[in-house]
């Protein structure tokens, strides 16, 4: 391997909106970031989590909401035919 090309690695912390904190090694400096954890990501915790940080799931029910709408009266039309 060449030498003085590769990036520091050193011991991080890191640290997750939901408070859990823990120490790892990595290239991305002394403290990391993040969203979602082991402790608190729902395939680990079995509860359902919706982590929604630029309204993309309000967006998209707002969008097919109409066509669910719809589709429940055309059904409805359809059993009094």
């Amino acid at each position: 391997m060449k030498e003085k090309i590769h990036p520091k690695y050193g011991k991080t912390i890191v640290t997750c909106t939901c408070g859990n904190t823990f120490e790892t090694r990595s290239v991305m400096g002394d403290k990391l970031n993040v969203e979602i954890c082991s402790s608190c990501h729902p395939f680990f915790t079995g509860k359902q989590k919706i982590v929604d940080t630029a309204g993309r799931v309000e967006k998209f029910q707002r969008k097919y909401a109409d066509a669910a709408r719809a589709k429940k009266v055309i059904k409805k039309a359809a059993q009094k035919a």
